[in-house]
């Protein structure tokens, strides 16, 4: 065989100032001539050159003229491969006789078994090209090497035909008794294969793992020695449909959600299924588990024999992600010792003061601890600070709290710049108007009336208020009222549906003007109506605390239920699924989405075990208890939009802003200082940015995206299985051109992380003074007719801290949003390019878009910095005023009420 060898210059390197040659192996065989063109340094060049000539290779170049020489190779080549990987500690991916069968297996030798496949095919047998299989004990490897990552480095020698072509793939075995992870694989530093995934022991699965070299094809251009591979591997994660899912699976499937309830603990954990047309709701990562329940409405009992909810098992949580949750569980778990120690001699539980709250931060001395609780350390022989052990980190926000009731001011400003910063609209009629059924629900009329609000208009009439956009609504009356008669005859639970009315004052904040609490029409002789205005003396002003408690209550159910879980973890769900079943790890597609997509579907998992579950977290924590569910089955069904999951489209739908084209996002905001959306608009433009160039990169034109076989195969399966109970909606976007995908994916980009971001991580400086933000309410709003007036009159503040959660309930939802507030160790951040160069080998452009992406983020975070310290922007600068820093990109691990990391990370 004759080859011809030739070293070229190519341009300079974005990183360094060396410049960049590659190596062009020509070959000729059997009358085709293929080339390998294999970019690298000129120090990298001649170390090469140096091998082939070691092996015999008679090698003439003349490196200042870089003219090109005839020289003869052999017949094979040699490959060092540096495979970096670690052998898990789960015991239950050992042998286990009724998980795994053995299958008879003959003893194997120990190591790990490699074989590259090229990406052209053999024309002697039209199958790929492939190299000797290389069986590697990577645990008795000299050149083994520790990394940061806590795994291991080691390399491995693979010899190839001459003719070889380009590497396009690596097959791994596994012939240890447990399970091995594989981080990265690199062919003499040219060649990248980015695994981050888990290969099962022989006795597990005896199939070699299928690991993709990082250079992205579309279907239509995928390498002819790849096909095959690239259509088993998609079998493979889509499986058949049937059978049970053991902990090693990798399949990828769809189900409804039947597993919230176990009626097998009695009738009381019963839950109806969330999908179908009774409950329309998206679908889950299906389990496979077995059922002995007929009723379709039931859910499949928990098989806890084997394991707690299944996830692929490249899905699954692990490392110092799961570390940083279980010390996040353990730290809740302390918490709440006090509160549970005070139960035994307060039966009810109920604060006796606002001091009670306050005590559980960590500015209390020593000193203060109860006696009892002593005991119990000494009980326990706990040595070290009780602080430490005991109690909560101050909330970053305490300090705006400026009495035990939160204020109007901090009330309006939350909504623009709290934890729930996307449920308040622009009023567009007043009175607003119900769309629930008259005839089940009562008269759609509101009560309230002009007088309610006409005095704190600065003069203006409604009507002037209305037309110069002053007017706000936070309302919750459509989402509440169908619900509150189960609600309200739980135990200890009491809600309204409330409509909270907001006027815009001149310094550009939001001032509370009006309350209407609703209850279901069923009294006659009690108004189901009743409407609170500012206070004008002593009993107003406890009446009206009151009311803006309940209007925070229901802020609190809709924003985990509504916005936090549904929109965010659920809808995003199906997506994920589709995307692992139909395209490629090589798709450009999945390549753009893999980071987004990291760690969703385990925490999902976990939520159905523990926060949706039958008297889970949310059903013990909220006001809407068992009935949850159902009401999030009715947003999804009544208002969930993909279309209008974008920022843009949402700010437009709710009134919020307008279409502008003469501002830099195209859009106007109502209300200028809405520091959500200020900067929530600046990181959207930039993913846009960065999906438009992407997109337009693979995608020239619309019959690209038409024909791409994967890509439609991922969008339809996504809404008609997925999201198959709004599959028929007309406001699904077409995938018909680069302008549809390009909106599609930025939609999904910005929801799993910008979205998620500004709904999560502030959930506990916001949220852990639980009279600022209450997750439940115990009591009503005492009228005169009421029994317990009396009692309110004599000490309203009792009465106050009587409808609140009791004290150990209190902590048990702190404990909750400290946990699910923090940021891992391990997290990675929108903006981090720290892999670019390996995950995209040879697309400059493609390079130079993420490096541009990188930089405006930096960017963005500059200013948003500035806009913290702007005393011009109220809602977010001022005394006792926090800075708005939930859409920071950055933040260093912990509970930091700030930084976007690139996917639901919790």
């Amino acid at each position: 065989t004759k080859s011809l060898v030739s070293l070229s210059q190519g341009g300079k390197s974005a990183l360094n100032t060396d410049p960049i040659y590659s190596i062009n192996h020509s070959i000729s065989v059997y009358g085709k001539r293929t080339t390998l063109s294999v970019p690298t340094s000129l120090s990298s060049c001649k170390k090469k050159l140096k091998t082939l000539k070691a092996v015999r290779a008679t090698l003439a170049i003349d490196f200042l003229e870089e003219e090109v020489k005839l020289l003869d190779i052999p017949s094979i080549l040699k490959v060092t491969a540096t495979v970096i990987v670690k052998i898990s500690n789960d015991v239950s991916m050992i042998k286990v006789p009724w998980l795994y069968s053995q299958n008879d297996m003959e003893p194997v030798e120990k190591g790990v078994r490699f074989q590259l496949v090229s990406t052209e095919l053999d024309p002697r047998t039209m199958k790929p090209k492939v190299s000797n299989e290389c069986v590697k004990d990577w645990t008795k490897c000299p050149t083994r090497k520790a990394t940061d990552t806590g795994c291991f480095s080691f390399e491995v020698e693979l010899v190839v035909d001459a003719d070889f072509g380009e590497p396009g793939a690596i097959l791994v075995g596994n012939n240890y008794e447990r399970e091995l992870y594989v981080e990265t694989i690199s062919l003499d530093g040219f060649v990248h294969f980015t695994c981050n995934s888990w290969v099962q022991p022989a006795h597990i699965s005896k199939e070699k793992r299928i690991f993709f070299s990082n250079k992205a094809y579309l279907p239509s251009e995928t390498p002819m020695g790849l096909k095959y591979l690239r259509n088993k591997e998609l079998k493979n994660k889509r499986g058949d449909g049937n059978g049970q899912r053991l902990p090693s699976d990798r399949i990828y499937d769809y189900d409804t959600y039947n597993d919230l309830g176990n009626p097998d603990k009695g009738p009381e954990y019963a839950r109806p299924t969330l999908g179908g047309e009774r409950n329309p709701h998206p679908r889950r990562c299906r389990t496979g588990r077995p059922s002995t329940i007929t009723d379709v409405t039931s859910e499949t009992p928990v098989n806890t024999m084997i394991s707690s909810t299944y996830v692929p098992r490249d899905e699954a949580m692990e490392g110092t992600r799961r570390n940083d949750i279980h010390m996040g569980i353990w730290k809740g778990v302390l918490h709440n010792i006090p509160p549970m120690m005070s139960t035994f001699y307060n039966e009810n539980g109920v604060c006796k003061d606002f001091a009670d709250l306050i005590h559980l931060y960590k500015s209390r001395s020593e000193a203060e601890m109860n006696l009892n609780t002593h005991g119990l350390l000494r009980f326990l022989d706990i040595r070290g600070s009780i602080e430490e052990i005991f109690k909560f980190e101050t909330p970053k926000h305490l300090s705006c709290v400026t009495s035990y009731v939160q204020d109007d001011h901090e009330l309006g400003r939350q909504t623009l710049a709290g934890m729930n910063p996307v449920s308040i609209e622009k009023l567009k009629a007043y009175p607003p108007v119900s769309k629930l059924d008259p005839s089940i629900y009562g008269p759609v009329e509101s009560g309230l009336k002009e007088e309610h609000i006409i005095g704190h208009l600065n003069g203006m009439s409604v009507q002037q208020a209305l037309d110069e956009n002053k007017l706000f609504i936070l309302d919750y009356h459509d989402i509440y009222l169908p619900f509150l008669e189960k609600i309200n005859a739980q135990e200890d639970r009491k809600s309204y549906a409330t409509r909270t009315i907001f006027f815009l004052t001149t310094m550009g904040t939001l001032k509370p003007i009006a309350i209407e609490l609703s209850l279901p029409p069923n009294d006659t002789n009690i108004p189901s109506k009743q409407v609170l205005t500012p206070p004008v003396d002593a009993t107003t002003n406890w009446l009206w605390g009151l009311g803006k408690a309940h209007v925070c209550s229901n802020d609190n159910g809709v924003h985990q239920l509504v916005h936090h879980w549904l929109r965010v973890h659920a809808c995003m769900e199906p997506f994920i699924i589709a995307t692992h079943r139909h395209l490629s790890t090589m798709h450009p597609i999945f390549k753009l989405l893999s980071h987004h997509m990291e760690h969703a579907l385990a925490i999902n998992a976990m939520a159905r075990e523990s926060l949706i579950s039958a008297n889970g977290i949310i059903e013990c924590g909220f006001s809407p208890g068992k009935y949850s569910t159902e009401m999030i089955c009715a947003a999804y069904r009544d208002w969930w939009r993909f279309d209008l999951e974008g920022l843009p489209a949402d700010l437009i739908r709710r009134g919020m802003a307008v279409p502008d084209e003469t501002k830099p996002q195209g859009l106007r905001l109502l209300i200028e200082d809405y520091p959500y959306a200020n900067d929530g608009l600046l990181i959207w433009s930039a993913i846009q940015e960065l999906v438009h160039t992407y997109v337009n990169h693979y995608y020239p034109d619309e019959n690209a995206v038409v024909s791409d076989r994967e890509l439609q195969s991922w969008y339809s399966e996504a809404i008609n299985v997925g999201h198959a109970d709004l599959r028929d909606a007309n406001w699904w976007p077409k995938l018909s051109n680069p302008g549809n995908l390009t909106e599609i994916l930025t939609i999904l980009i910005w929801t799993a992380s910008a979205q998620h971001a500004a709904l999560n991580f502030g959930q506990y400086h916001y949220g852990a003074y639980v009279p600022n933000r209450p997750p439940l309410m115990q009591k009503l709003i005492p009228q005169q007719h009421d029994d317990e007036y009396a009692s309110f009159l004599a000490d309203p503040q009792g009465y106050f801290l009587a409808s609140l959660p009791s004290l150990f309930d209190s902590t048990k939802y702190m404990a909750v949003i400290d946990i699910i507030s923090a940021h891992s160790h391990e997290e990675e951040y929108i903006g981090d390019i720290k892999d670019v160069y390996t995950r995209w080998p040879g697309e400059p452009d493609i390079i130079d878009a993420f490096y541009k992406f990188s930089l405006n983020v930096k960017k963005i975070e500059n200013e948003i910095h500035r806009r913290n310290v702007d005393p011009r922007l109220r809602n977010r600068c001022g005394a006792g005023v926090p800075p708005y820093e939930l859409l920071v990109p950055t933040s260093e691990p912990g509970v930091t009420g700030r930084g976007v990391p690139n996917s639901i990370t919790i």
